[in-house]
């Protein structure tokens, strides 16, 4: 009897520290956002922008709200376009919203006649827990549009590791020279999965023609480089 007692004993802890936590994630629709995001709200969390998508998670740390909010302009005889995004990751515990982080990006001020557009690359996002810790590792992708469309625009891929930003920053260019990539020395310290994540967009991105990398990024990133071009 001792012996199964013991057996069961060793099962049960096996089992229970095997198990994962189920992330659950969904878009808010248009309603959704509407009837949450009232004016009261927006002025309290300090939304000023524009609410383009609202996506809820729940990993095991509690239930999470990324905003992605955009400021529209138009120019003269055009469609809209934006030239500034904002980001938050709002903690909500009983009816309450605490920001977890908060990001923000604008057209550069020399660069400002080229650039014309700036918006979230969704495309690229998912919720996901890449490492299997339980939390949710969140990846935003967005970039700008330029006099070439997406041939000198810029992207930019953070990643969001326990509450702290990882950057991969690239500056597109019709001419070689022109290209650049910039690696933040603290994303060769993230888990492999979410860095594998992170070359995969990049990977995608160049197959969507929505960016050129450096010839050999590849293997730059393996050696662990901060700043590659094509000099």
């Amino acid at each position: 009897m001792k012996s199964i007692l013991i057996i069961i004993c060793i099962t049960t802890s096996v089992f229970c520290f095997g198990q994962t936590f189920e992330i659950t994630s969904k878009q808010l629709s248009k309603n959704e956002v509407d009837s949450i995001f009232t004016n009261t709200l927006k002025d309290k969390l300090n939304i000023d922008y524009g609410i383009f998508r609202v996506y809820e998670y729940q990993d095991k740390s509690g239930i999470y709200m990324i905003v992605m909010t955009e400021k529209e302009y138009k120019i003269e005889g055009k469609k809209k376009y934006f030239d500034a995004i904002k980001a938050f990751n709002f903690k909500v515990e009983n009816g309450n919203y605490t920001q977890q982080w908060m990001i923000r990006d604008f057209f550069l001020e020399d660069n400002y006649s080229e650039e014309y557009y700036i918006s979230f690359w969704t495309k690229y996002f998912e919720i996901k827990d890449y490492d299997g810790d339980g939390l949710v590792d969140p990846i935003l992708t967005y970039g700008t549009l330029a006099m070439n469309e997406y041939d000198d625009g810029r992207i930019k891929i953070l990643i969001f590791y326990k509450g702290k930003k990882r950057a991969i920053r690239h500056k597109n260019g019709v001419h070689d020279d022109e290209r650049n990539t910039q690696v933040d020395k603290e994303f060769y310290a993230l888990p492999i999965p979410i860095q594998n994540r992170a070359t995969n967009i990049m990977e995608l991105i160049t197959k969507n023609n929505h960016g050129i990398f450096p010839y050999g990024w590849e293997t730059a990133m393996k050696n662990k480089e901060l700043w590659f071009d094509e000099n």
